[in-house]
Formats: structure tokens, C-alpha cells, sequence
């Protein structure tokens, strides 16, 4: 099991409140946010990870200086989205069960399990219990995601996606030949995620719930920032 991790954006929405830090180097109590990830890939046997970073990333990568990590640099960052990022990483998926994630996404422990249980490929996961205030919104039905986007109802809104997804070995090549094609289409604007979207009617993708009471948060705003703290406060204090 390898595991990629996106940390190129400039973070737009929330950077002017964190002093134009990397979303990811965020301090969530006792460590950084991407620090409590690394350690909890690691706690499950995941040690093969890589990062794309782009926006100060002399920050992240001094931060985890310390640890065992591949980098990979996006220099066009500020003119691109996150699947270019994804295709300067595209060789570090080969020959091996991935893990896609989103590197400003906090998780506790249990979502992980969550993660590596999940046998379907390629698959995303969603939370039901943010149907009503999800970032981005999905609609799936018997595990098959059917739409998806920011501004999708709430009556086809199924739960908010989480901003992970697992890729078994078998469909690393597939997705890395969609990948390509979608670059080479220019299509440099897209989000990673939209080469997962882009075979919807042709195969299944699949969804996974993240259980009622597992916790997790996608740093967007400051308002999920000061919901990490109030949890990590609450450990701490356990």
C-alpha cells in the first residue's frame, strides 16, 4: 500500500487567517495537521508515501524533513489545479493498492480503518451526516456514485466527500492512461478527483460511508479549522 498526499494548492479561502501557511502545516494542538497524518499512515503499516507540494513548499518539506517521504513539485501551482499535481506523481502510483488523499484533510484513527477495510476499486469516501452542509456533495445510491459538485441539491445530495479515495493495483494503470489523456487535453484546471469522475457511465465508482461519529475535517475554512481544534482539545483532554 503506497500513499499519495496533495499539498500544492495556495489554500485561498483560508489563507489570510493562517498567515499564508501551507493548510496542511496548520498547528492542530500538539502537532501539524500532516504530521498526525503521516503518523497515522504509518501506525497502519503504510510507510510508502509521497507528496506533491507547489506553494511554500520549502515549508512542508522542511517540516518533514525528518521523515522517510518522496516529494514532488507542481512549479505551476498558482496556474493549475490538482491534477497536475497528480500527474508530476504519476509514476510514484505504479505496482501497488494506492491511497489519494487530500493533504489539508484531518482524520481520527477509526476513519483510516474505514479506509483500508474498503475492498472496492476504485472507490470514495462520503460522510451522510454532512449531507446538508457539505463543501462538495455527492449523490450515490447502493454505493455507485451517480453526481457530484459543490452546488449539487440537497435533494440529491447523499453526503459530502471526504477527500479520500483507494485505488487497487489492477486499476493504477487505467487511471494513470485517463490521467495522461485528460492532461494532454489541457484540461489543467480539473481537481485530481475528476479523473475518478470521468468514468462515470462507462464504470462503477464506488462510495464507502464514513460511519455516524467518526470524525474528520477538510481545512476549506476557519470554521473547519476551529472544529479540528475543539476535537483535538477534547483528546487531549481525555
Amino acid at each position: 500500500m503506497k500513499a499519495l498526499l496533495m499539498a500544492a494548492g495556495l489554500g485561498s479561502r483560508i489563507s489570510g487567517q493562517i498567515d499564508g501557511s501551507p493548510k496542511c502545516t496548520i498547528d492542530i494542538g500538539n502537532q501539524a495537521l500532516i504530521e498526525n497524518t503521516i503518523l497515522e499512515l504509518k501506525r497502519k503499516g503504510i510507510h510508502e508515501i509521497a507528496m506533491v507540494v507547489g506553494y511554500r513548499a520549502h515549508v512542508i518539506t522542511s517540516l518533514l524533513g525528518g521523515e522517510n517521504i518522496r516529494f514532488f513539485h507542481n512549479p505551476f501551482y498558482d496556474r493549475t489545479n490538482s491534477i497536475a499535481s497528480m500527474w508530476f506523481a504519476r509514476d510514484f502510483l505504479t505496482d501497488s493498492d494506492c491511497l489519494l488523499l487530500n493533504a489539508d484533510v484531518y482524520f481520527e484513527e477509526q476513519v483510516l480503518d474505514v479506509v483500508l477495510q474498503e475492498t472496492r476499486s476504485p472507490v470514495m469516501f462520503a460522510d451522510p451526516s454532512r449531507r446538508a452542509e457539505g463543501d462538495y456533495k455527492f449523490g450515490y445510491e447502493n454505493g455507485l456514485l451517480q453526481k457530484h459538485g459543490k452546488e449539487l441539491p440537497l435533494e440529491e445530495t447523499t453526503g459530502e466527500y471526504v477527500g479520500i479515495a483507494r485505488l487497487h493495483r489492477e486499476f493504477v494503470p487505467i487511471f494513470q492512461e485517463r490521467l495522461q489523456s485528460l492532461i494532454l487535453q489541457r484540461q489543467h484546471d480539473l481537481w485530481w478527483e475528476n479523473v475518478l469522475y470521468s468514468f462515470l457511465g462507462e464504470r462503477d465508482v464506488h462510495v464507502a460511508q464514513i460511519p455516524p461519529g467518526l470524525f474528520w475535517a477538510e481545512v476549506d475554512t476557519w470554521e473547519d479549522y476551529k472544529r479540528i481544534l475543539h476535537f483535538t482539545n477534547h483528546l487531549a483532554h481525555m
